[in-house]
């Protein structure tokens, strides 16, 4: 078992290597947990925003110069 004291020795690359054994065992092992409540009201929201014709849509490179940004 992992403590959270060992996460916090691990380099950035070994917490993401970490993150994708752990969702790879997810979808692999077929563990069905489910998503919480919220999730579903959020993508309700952005249907509804897309269904209006109010989305507005962002290009990869857009994207990319706003993350920088932040």
């Amino acid at each position: 078992m992992l403590a959270k004291e060992q996460i916090s020795l691990m380099s950035s690359s070994e917490r993401m290597e970490a993150m994708e054994l752990l969702w790879e065992s997810f979808s692999t092992e077929g563990i069905d947990y489910p998503s919480p409540d919220w999730h579903g009201r959020v993508l309700a929201e952005r249907s509804e925003i897309i269904d209006s014709g109010k989305a507005t849509w962002l290009s990869v490179d857009e994207l990319q110069a706003r993350l920088v940004n932040r």
